[in-house]
């Protein structure tokens, strides 16, 4: 007589897989993901207004992993205490998008640098962008 399962084990699915598996996040081919230039640059304005303090970093989390979006959360807080330190108010950021650079590394992910010129300085935000339940979600955020 067979054995039903526990709780702890794992049935695995007809093409090997755990079944866990199937409910996870899944991936998504590029083919099958709208262009990621639009994306990237909204991402970019939207990172910059956040880290400015007139952007709550919710408006955007759909688009963020959850790390990615943690991440951020922590580099937000710490430019508001700055800014709180320091006495100065939250101030719309003035940018211009100077270029974008998309490569393409594995399918279903697009690595981008976006150069951004601020009245101040020149940064670079680079961004990861991974095909996941059919949408692009960035996984990775660094501003330079």
């Amino acid at each position: 007589m067979a054995q039903s399962p526990t709780h702890a084990q794992r049935v695995p699915r007809a093409d090997g897989r755990p079944s866990g598996d199937f409910f996870g996040p899944q991936p998504t081919s590029a083919a099958d993901l709208p262009d990621p230039l639009p994306l990237v640059r909204n991402l970019t304005g939207g990172v910059l207004e956040a880290l400015a303090g007139v952007r709550d970093i919710d408006q955007f989390a759909r688009w963020l992993t959850e790390e990615a979006y943690r991440a951020l959360l922590v580099r937000v807080n710490l430019a508001t205490r700055a800014r709180s330190a320091r006495g100065v108010r939250a101030a719309r950021p003035v940018h211009t998008i100077l270029s974008v650079h998309l490569s393409e590394p594995a399918d279903g992910v697009v690595e981008a640098v976006v150069i951004v010129a601020g009245p101040a300085r020149t940064r670079a935000v680079a961004i990861r962008l991974e095909g996941i339940d059919h949408r692009w979600r960035a996984t990775s955020l660094a501003l330079l």
